[in-house]
């Protein structure tokens, strides 16, 4: 264990075990004249390393621990309810965009595609519908109104 040239070996080496000694209980006995009444601390027993009971000066005493208050031990929902909330309006809201985005967009489209074609026959009917009668022939006259009857007859020879 320890080098051969050392000069410190282990037979020389003094070695000192402590054993603890228990203490003695602590009696205050009668108080002294010197100490007046008056003027002496209050004193408390508070428990050694030991566990034993031992005098020591109120002032100088640990605070005393209090007893926490009882948890609540109620099982909690598997998802947060405002967390809950929150998904649902991110996701409603997002298909009602998404909704909104393809009306939209329907929409467009069909506008689009009746201003190439329809839209420009459906206007020249209206114009022709309002326009009056004699704009159309060119007359600068009162109107008048031609009725010609054609009467056909079948007559058989035979």
């Amino acid at each position: 264990m320890y080098p051969e040239q050392s000069a410190y070996l282990p037979a020389e080496r003094a070695a000192t075990v402590h054993q603890p000694q228990p203490l003695a209980h602590y009696d205050p006995g009668p108080s002294l004249a010197l100490d007046p009444y008056g003027e002496r601390q209050p004193v408390v027993w508070v428990p050694d390393v030991y566990g034993r009971m031992v005098p020591m000066p109120k002032h100088l005493a640990p605070a005393p621990v209090l007893a926490p208050e009882p948890r609540d031990l109620t099982p909690l929902p598997l998802l947060d309810p405002v967390a809950q909330r929150f998904l649902g309006a991110g996701l409603g809201g997002g298909a009602l965009a998404a909704g909104i985005g393809y009306g939209a967009g329907e929409i467009v489209s069909a506008a689009a595609g009746i201003s190439g074609g329809a839209l420009v026959w459906v206007v020249v009917i209206v114009l022709a519908l309002r326009a009056p009668a004699r704009a159309i022939s060119g007359a600068k006259g009162s109107t008048v109104n031609i009725r010609k009857a054609v009467i056909k007859r079948s007559h058989f020879h035979g």
